[in-house]
């Protein structure tokens, strides 16, 4: 596809992302399979990332002279390399990472982003046209399998899905906290009560992005101490509220949340947008500006959520309770923070050879 082609929100009784431009009638797989996932109820976040991808492979394909229907194997193949090679614009071609890979190429998890992209895409042409074949080659199982299929009735007959065997080995990396020194200099450089309150449910609740963005006012229940939270999956959670957060949000909707018919609690301060919800991108120019004005380039918001579940680990929380906290769906997700504890994994390493001492 061509610089002319985006991806645009449409407007209509379902809110769905779709490929546009001069020739996204070539395409209609592609919008198809994306209302398909709008009317299996995906997020609205999952949808734009799947389009990007999508969008992507549509690009590559133009620049090819190859048609969808075409698609082979062997043209996943030489995607999958196209990805692997290309440098990306605006990133610094003589920097590298720790493990000597160039920081302008596409990492491994992002090009698993567009194998799944795909692999969805053309798993649902064989569901309309089984007689075709699918280029994506299925291999091992999966690991494990989700939380709602493990609990079912017929749980113990469930299978883990098979992950496609083009699948890139990724890095398993663990999540960057902020030390100390960095939150405090981050909150510092907060001014309003609504930034202050969006930093406290991250750093001291451990909301991500996604469900600050969707809460509403009735969803804090600011003299109980509780806040309803809408996770991934559309699965609702309860979580504590810190009660100095409390008092910053009861703050922020007594002076500064401007009137507006929206319900969400987090709303647009300034400009012609005011009184409109907080998007992603706005949250994002928000800790833009923080961390490069507070000194923090780590200062990201989700490196909250990573210090609240730090912080939990060294405070020595049972595991099952910070995956009840945190809202993730396997606890495998959550064991990671046991790692990012050397506090107290240090103590324990030195109760440990105390003991053994002891009996010698």
């Amino acid at each position: 596809m061509t610089n002319q082609h985006t991806l645009r929100l449409e407007a209509g009784t379902d809110v769905a992302w779709m490929l546009s431009g001069p020739n996204a009638d070539n395409y209609p797989l592609v919008n198809q399979y994306l209302r398909y996932l709008a009317d299996r109820n995906y997020s609205p976040r999952t949808l734009r990332a799947y389009g990007y991808d999508l969008l992507a492979f549509c690009r590559w394909l133009e620049s090819r002279n190859y048609v969808l229907e075409s698609v082979s194997t062997n043209t996943v193949l030489d995607f999958m390399r196209h990805c692997r090679e290309t440098s990306i614009e605006g990133r610094p071609a003589n920097v590298l990472s720790m493990t000597g890979k160039r920081l302008d190429h596409y990492s491994a998890t992002t090009i698993n982003h567009r194998l799944a992209a795909l692999t969805g895409l053309f798993t649902f042409r064989t569901l309309r046209e089984p007689d075709l074949r699918n280029p994506m080659p299925s291999g091992r199982e999966a690991r494990r399998v989700s939380a709602e299929e493990r609990s079912g009735l017929l749980g113990h007959l469930v299978r883990p899905k098979r992950r496609s065997v083009l699948r890139l080995r990724e890095p398993r990396r663990l999540p960057r906290s902020l030390d100390r020194r960095e939150t405090a200099d981050l909150l510092s450089s907060l001014r309003t009560w609504r930034d202050r309150s969006l930093a406290g449910l991250m750093l001291l609740s451990g909301l991500r992005s996604g469900e600050l963005l969707t809460l509403d006012v009735i969803d804090v229940d600011i003299g109980a101490r509780w806040i309803r939270v809408l996770g991934k999956g559309a699965k609702e959670r309860r979580v504590p509220l810190d009660v100095e957060v409390a008092g910053l949000i009861q703050t922020y909707l007594l002076t500064e949340r401007p009137e507006s018919s929206s319900t969400r609690l987090f709303l647009v301060a300034k400009g012609p947008n005011r009184g409109q919800p907080l998007t992603a991108a706005g949250l994002r120019t928000i800790f833009r500006y923080h961390r490069l004005k507070a000194g923090v380039p780590a200062g990201h918001p989700h490196a909250l959520r990573h210090t609240f579940g730090t912080a939990m680990a060294e405070a020595g929380v049972d595991l099952a309770v910070m995956q009840a906290l945190l809202g993730h769906a396997h606890v495998d997700t959550t064991a990671r923070y046991i790692h990012l504890a050397p506090t107290h994994v240090k103590a324990e390493y030195d109760a440990a050879r105390t003991r053994l001492r002891a009996r010698t």
